[in-house]
């Protein structure tokens, strides 16, 4: 049976245009009412989830149709449909934006796959009527998209904001929703990869309340929930996924200030397999756990924590130990950089775990942005060769030395930047370590991989006697002391 469940897809004509301050305002606004909204993020995006997550109150999920199939997409929405009274979607940059002239990919795709009505966000700088030829060329450009209603973004004073308004609902016939006035101060701060996650910033609760407040002054929650009630019903959800909770085993995944990047399916998927996660933090723990058998490193800025990280001598002794002696480890992005030799911030280097013998320095502009696509084509312990994989990356860091064509590589790069030299991925045993990030419902033999990869070292460690996992062994106890 098809179920009603209200939603609403928030979208710009540009990226910065407002649209996470609204989106974040409205989460917590509805809240406040009594209302549960499930947020997802259009677009491959750690940042801004997890302040949706703050304002909702429960985990923000990502839409990526890059990275994803239409089918699951549709089934991710509808099965959290299922447990909420709405949904709402914050789209990433500008409405028809993607990776080709025909818009593949783009937010305004994304709305007609979900049939979900979108709401602009509109920003108004030094413009009056022309903001309706905007939203009247955005209507026009793709009749098929549900464009419901405007909501209008840095109004100077009440005469713009009504020239606007007037404009807009005479031209364009859908109704204006909101209008922020312009705000002398940046509820939320920014660094060179986007908003400061709320995990560093020290006043997260007070932003959210910010936009909380902005969101019941200036907007119209009414009509924007009539919006979102005009959606049409969803399938019924696909039945979940049973866990295998027979043979379990220990994996660890670093999740601290510096590493902070994981999709919740990633870790889902892990754990439908039968992985234990156990959090750990590699500024503060004095060495990895004895009974973990795996580890996972996700993605994050241990450039901004590099100090702390590379004071942590007994934690990134650890986790060197534990490479040498077989543990199955992923690491991605950030989790790549903690594995080289050091991090290099300005004229500053911070030694890190020193598995791989390169340096990551940090540049001011971005070395790899965007979605990337890999070939599996060296030996590895997760992907099987000829895999094409899809993922993404972001970073400010170029390796130093680049690896040269004798240093045997698991992937070549058929889109996007990758380590360099059209190649991708540092092998050391049962360690692989890569700039691209990739979502678990795409590459589905990722996690069954890592763990069955873990239980095989697991199986190892167990069967051998102590000493015959010397020096390894007692070099790792020694860490953990």
């Amino acid at each position: 049976m098809r179920r009603s469940c209200p939603r609403l897809l928030l979208a710009a004509l540009r990226g910065g245009a407002g649209k996470t301050t609204l989106t974040l305002g409205l989460l917590a606004a509805w809240r406040e009412q009594g209302r549960s909204l499930v947020p997802f993020k259009k677009g491959p995006d750690y940042i801004d989830p997890a302040w949706h997550a703050l304002a909702a109150g429960v985990p923000s999920h990502n839409l990526d149709p890059f990275l994803m199939e239409g089918d699951q997409i549709m089934a991710l929405v509808a099965r959290y449909a299922a447990q909420a009274d709405g949904i709402l979607i914050e789209g990433n940059r500008g409405l028809y934006d993607g990776l080709d002239a025909a818009g593949t990919f783009s937010t305004a795709e994304l709305a007609k796959t979900l049939s979900t009505p979108v709401v602009l966000v509109v920003d108004c700088t030094m413009r009056t009527r022309t903001t309706a030829a905007l939203v009247l060329g955005c209507q026009h450009f793709d009749p098929q998209v549900p464009i419901r209603g405007v909501v209008l973004n840095q109004i100077a004073r009440p005469r713009h904001e009504a020239l606007i308004r007037s404009t807009i609902e005479t031209y364009c016939g859908v109704p204006v929703l909101g209008a922020i006035p312009r705000l002398k101060c940046e509820v939320f701060p920014e660094r060179h990869m986007g908003l400061v996650p709320p995990q560093e910033h020290g006043t997260a609760l007070k932003a959210v309340s910010t936009a909380r407040e902005l969101a019941l002054k200036y907007l119209d929650l009414d009509g924007l929930w009539e919006v979102a009630c005009q959606a049409p019903p969803l399938p019924p959800p696909l039945a979940s996924f049973p866990r295998q909770a027979s043979d379990p085993v220990k994996i660890g995944v670093i999740r601290d200030f510096a590493f902070q990047f994981y999709y919740p399916e990633n870790l889902e998927a892990l754990e439908r397999e039968g992985a234990v996660l156990v959090e750990l933090n590699a500024l503060e723990d004095p060495a990895i756990p004895p009974d973990l058998y795996g580890l996972y490193i996700g993605g994050g800025f241990p450039e901004t924590h590099a100090r702390l990280l590379s004071q942590n001598l007994g934690f990134r002794h650890s986790v060197k130990v534990a490479a040498q002696s077989g543990m199955p480890m992923y690491a991605e992005c950030g989790g790549l950089m903690y594995l080289g030799e050091a991090i290099q911030v300005r004229d500053e280097k911070f030694l890190m775990v020193g598995l791989f013998p390169y340096d990551f320095i940090m540049h001011r502009r971005p070395q790899g942005h965007g979605y990337t696509i890999l070939e599996v084509s060296g030996d590895n312990p997760y992907f099987q060769p000829g895999t094409v994989l899809k993922g993404h990356e972001f970073h400010y860091s170029e390796i130093v030395p680049d690896p040269g064509p004798d240093v045997a590589l698991a992937f070549r790069v058929s889109r996007g930047a990758g380590i360099g030299g059209g190649r991708e991925g540092l092998v050391y045993k049962n360690v692989l370590a890569t700039y691209t990030h990739i979502h678990a419902l795409g590459e589905p033999q990722w996690a069954p991989a890592l763990v069955r990869r873990a239980r095989e070292f697991r199986d190892l460690c167990l069967s051998l006697p102590e000493t015959a996992l010397s020096p390894q062994l007692s070099s790792s106890k020694e860490a953990r002391i």
